[in-house]
C-alpha cells in the first residue's frame, strides 16, 4: 500500500510534464548541403522560427537558459556544438533589457562528420532533441524532436535550395576578431571594465553592446562609450556582482547595429582577450557552455547538502522515530556480542535503503529513455511542473499539521520489521523504512525531490542517493556503535510538536510557487492557481474530517468521493494553461503611449483596470480570452494599454476624472480620424468589443 502511495506520487508529478504548445517557436533540423559525402564534415542547423514578441537565448541567457542539442547519432557520426550567432539584447515592454538571445528567424550551426564507410546511394537518418526557453510577457520551457534525412551521394553535394544559403549566410556572419583590430581590455575599479576595440575598417561603432560568455560583465546594466571615433571605440563595462567567472579575461560578442567590415556582414566582434592585454586573434573555438559548469556544480552541492538534511530529518518523523532504537537492538538480538555482524545488518539495512531510491530514480530515468520529459532543463520554468509541486507540498505540510495522516499504521509496520531475521530481512526492513518514511516527508526533503525531477538523470541520482545516506544513516551508525542508543530522546509529544512545526517551511514554499507562477501566467491564471489550490485544500479537509481511521463506512464514502472530486475540480480549476501565440500582448498606460499610437494610426484600447476588481476580472476571462477578440487585436494591429489602479496612481486618477468616472472597469476605443474615444460599459462581451473597433 505505501508502495502505490510512492507510485502514486511520482504519477502525479508526471502529470505535470504534458506536452505544451510549440506555437510560440517552430524548431527544424536543416542542412546547408542537400547531400553528404562519405568522410565529410558538413554544416547543419537548428532552425528556430519564433512568434511576434517571442524570443528564445544565447549561450549567456541573462535570465533564461541557452537552447541546447542532445544527439542520438548512427554509429560512427559525430556533431560538433552550436556555434552562436551575435545576439541581441531581449527587452521588456518598458524598454528594461531581461537577458540576450533571438527573435523572428534564426540558424544556430554547427558540424556534422560522417563516417567513411556510408555507401552511396543509400540515405541516412540524423536524429536529435532540442530544448530550449521560449519568452514574451512569460516563459515557456519547449522541446522537440529532430530528424533529418539526406541522401549519401559520391559527389560533392550541392547547396541546399531551402535552407543552404541562409546557414552559409550566418556561418559567414559569426562573430570573429578580423586582421588588423586590436583589442584592450582593463579593469578601472571593482565594479568597471573597459575595453578598447581599434583598427576597424567601416566607420563609427553604430549602438555597440558588449555580451559576456561568462557573465561577468552585468548583461542588464547601462553600458557607456567612453569615447569614439571612426577606427576606435572605448567602452566602460559594468561588472556584475553575480558571476561565478574568474575576471581573468573579457570573453564574449561586441555587437554594433551594422557591420565592423565593409565587406560582407559582421555585426559581432569575437573577444577573449586577458585584462591588460591586447588580442588580435579570433577565437578558435566556439563560444560554449564550459564557463557556467562552475555555478552549476555550486549550485548541485548545495542540493545535494539540503537532499542529505532532509533524509536525516526524516528519522524525526513520528512515523519513523520509534522505529530506530527497536530496529537496532533487533539487529543486536540477532547478532549476540559479535559487534561485526551488528554492523553488518546496518551496511546491509543501508543497502536496502540505497536501492529503494535508486528504484524511483532508475524508473525516472526509464520514463526520460521512453519520451517522458521529466528534465525540463530550467529548474521551476514550467508553469504546469509549478502548480502540481505546489500543491504536492500543499498536501504534505496539512498532513504534518495533522489535517489527516498518511501513516497511521506506521506502529504495526515497525513491529513487523523488527521480526524480520537475517541480513536479506535487514535488507528488506531497509527497504520497508524508506515506504514508511517517505509520507511524512519533511520540508528539507519535498524541495530536494523537486529539484531532482529538474535535473538531468546522472545528478538526479545523486540527489536520490543524498536523500537515501541521510535516511540510513543513524541506523548505521548505531548498528556500529550500539550503545548510543540510550543517547537518543526518548519517544514522545515533542516529536509531534517537531512534525507541525516543520508545517511552516512547507507553506512558505507554496506561497513562494504561487509568487513564481503567478510571473509565468497572466492575473487570470494566477488566480485560477490561487482557487484551484484553495479547493485542493479542501479536499485534504475533508479526506481528514470523514475518512479518518475507525470511521464509519458512510463517512469515509464521504471523505474519500467528496475529497476526490473537490480535488480533481481544483487541479482543473487551477492548472496553468499555456499562452497561446496570439494572445493580446499589453503594454503600460500613458498620455504620451496614445498620443505616439495615434500619431502611427493605429487603433487604440485602453483597459482601466486592477486586480481586487471583480468585474475586470470577469471582462478579462470571458472577453479577452476570446479567440474572435484576440484575433482582431492581431489584424487590426490593435495598441492595447493597460492602465492599472491596484495602487493608487494620480495619472490613472486625474484620467477618470477627465471622463468623470471614479471606479474600475472603465474602457476607452480610440479610432484612427476620430479625435474623440468611444467608452465602453463597465460589464463586457466580446461582440461590444469587436463592435467598438469597427
Amino acid at each position: 500500500m505505501r508502495f502505490r502511495l510512492q507510485s502514486l506520487f511520482l504519477l502525479l508529478v508526471i502529470s505535470a510534464a504534458s506536452a505544451l504548445g510549440q506555437d510560440q517557436v517552430k524548431a527544424s533540423l536543416v542542412s546547408m548541403q542537400a547531400s553528404v559525402q562519405p568522410g565529410s564534415t558538413f554544416h547543419a542547423a537548428l532552425r528556430l522560427a519564433h512568434a511576434p514578441h517571442w524570443h528564445t537565448y544565447w549561450i549567456n541567457a541573462g535570465t533564461g537558459y541557452p537552447t541546447s542539442i542532445e544527439w542520438k547519432l548512427p554509429a560512427g557520426w559525430t556533431a560538433g556544438e552550436i556555434q552562436w550567432p551575435t545576439p541581441i539584447p531581449i527587452r521588456d515592454s518598458h524598454g528594461d533589457i531581461t537577458g540576450n538571445g533571438y527573435e523572428e528567424v534564426v540558424y544556430l550551426p554547427f558540424t556534422i562528420t560522417a563516417p567513411a564507410d556510408i555507401q552511396p546511394g543509400t540515405t541516412v537518418t540524423l536524429n536529435g532533441h532540442a530544448d530550449w526557453l521560449m519568452c514574451a510577457d512569460v516563459c515557456i520551457p519547449g522541446d522537440q524532436a529532430l530528424e533529418l534525412t539526406l541522401p549519401v551521394v559520391n559527389s560533392t553535394p550541392a547547396l541546399d535550395l531551402t535552407h543552404g544559403a541562409s546557414i552559409a549566410d550566418t556561418i559567414e556572419s559569426l562573430p570573429r576578431l578580423p586582421a588588423g583590430v586590436t583589442v584592450i581590455a582593463e579593469k578601472l575599479n571593482s565594479t568597471t571594465a573597459r575595453l578598447s576595440v581599434s583598427g576597424f575598417a567601416n566607420g563609427a561603432a553604430d549602438t555597440p553592446w558588449f555580451f559576456a560568455a561568462d557573465a561577468y560583465i552585468a548583461y542588464d546594466q547601462p553600458q557607456i562609450s567612453a569615447s569614439a571615433t571612426a577606427d576606435t571605440l572605448v567602452i566602460d563595462l559594468p561588472i556584475s556582482d553575480y558571476s561565478d567567472a574568474t575576471g581573468e579575461r573579457l570573453f564574449g560578442v561586441l555587437r554594433q547595429h551594422g557591420s565592423w567590415t565593409t565587406a560582407g556582414a559582421l555585426p559581432g566582434l569575437a573577444i577573449n582577450v586577458p585584462f591588460g592585454a591586447a588580442g588580435t586573434i579570433a577565437m578558435a573555438a566556439p563560444l560554449s557552455t564550459s564557463s557556467t559548469d562552475t555555478g552549476q556544480e555550486n549550485s548541485l552541492l548545495f542540493t545535494l547538502a539540503i537532499a542529505l538534511v532532509g533524509g536525516l530529518i526524516l528519522n524525526l518523523m513520528p512515523c519513523v522515530f520509534p522505529v530506530l532504537g527497536i530496529k537496532i537492538m533487533g539487529f543486536v538480538n540477532q547478532a549476540g556480542a559479535d559487534r561485526k555482524r551488528v554492523a553488518m545488518h546496518g551496511w546491509v539495512f543501508s543497502l536496502g535503503v540505497l536501492a529503494s531510491f535508486w528504484s524511483l530514480a532508475g524508473l525516472l530515468a526509464v520514463l526520460r529513455a521512453s519520451g517522458d520529459q521529466l528534465g525540463w532543463g530550467f529548474q521551476l520554468q514550467s508553469p504546469g511542473f509549478v502548480f502540481v509541486l505546489a500543491a504536492i507540498l500543499l498536501i504534505f505540510a496539512m498532513a504534518m499539521s495533522g489535517v489527516f495522516e498518511f501513516g497511521l499504521s506506521a506502529t504495526g509496520v515497525g513491529a513487523k520489521l523488527q521480526s524480520k531475521q537475517g541480513y536479506t530481512g535487514s535488507f528488506f526492513t531497509g527497504v520497508l523504512a524508506t515506504v514508511v518514511a517517505t509520507p511524512c516527508s519533511a520540508p528539507f526533503l519535498a524541495p530536494a525531490l523537486g529539484a531532482a525531477l529538474a535535473l538531468p538523470i546522472v545528478p538526479s541520482f545523486a540527489v536520490f542517493t543524498a536523500i537515501a545516506v541521510g535516511l540510513s544513516l543513524p541506523y548505521l551508525l548505531l548498528s556500529i556503535f550500539p550503545g548510543a542508543i540510550k543517547l537518543l530522546p526518548r519517544p514522545g509529544a515533542w516529536m509531534e510538536t517537531f512534525k507541525q512545526a516543520m508545517a511552516f517551511p512547507l507553506y512558505a514554499t507554496v506561497g513562494f510557487l504561487i509568487w513564481v507562477l503567478a510571473g509565468q501566467t497572466t492575473e487570470g491564471g494566477s488566480l485560477n492557481a490561487i482557487f484551484g489550490l484553495t479547493l485542493i485544500a479542501l479536499a485534504v479537509w475533508l479526506y481528514g474530517r470523514y475518512a479518518k481511521f475507525g470511521a464509519k463506512p458512510v463517512r469515509r464514502r464521504i471523505g474519500i468521493g467528496g475529497g476526490f472530486l473537490v480535488l480533481l475540480l481544483g487541479s482543473v480549476l487551477g492548472w496553468p494553461q499555456s499562452p497561446a501565440a496570439n494572445d493580446i500582448v499589453w503594454e503600460k498606460w500613458s498620455p504620451a503611449a496614445i498620443t505616439a499610437a495615434q500619431a502611427k494610426g493605429l487603433p487604440i484600447y485602453v483597459d482601466f483596470t486592477a486586480r481586487w476588481c471583480a468585474t475586470c476580472q470577469t471582462n478579462k476571462k470571458y472577453v479577452f480570452s476570446s479567440d474572435e477578440v484576440k484575433n482582431n487585436f492581431r489584424d487590426q494591429k490593435v495598441v492595447a494599454l493597460k492602465a492599472d489602479w491596484t495602487n493608487r496612481d494620480p495619472a490613472i486618477t486625474e484620467e477618470l476624472a477627465r471622463w468623470n468616472r471614479s471606479a474600475v472597469p472603465f474602457n476607452l476605443v480610440y479610432l484612427p480620424g476620430q479625435p474623440e474615444p468611444k467608452i465602453l460599459p463597465e460589464l463586457l462581451t466580446p461582440g461590444i468589443v469587436l463592435e467598438a473597433l469597427k
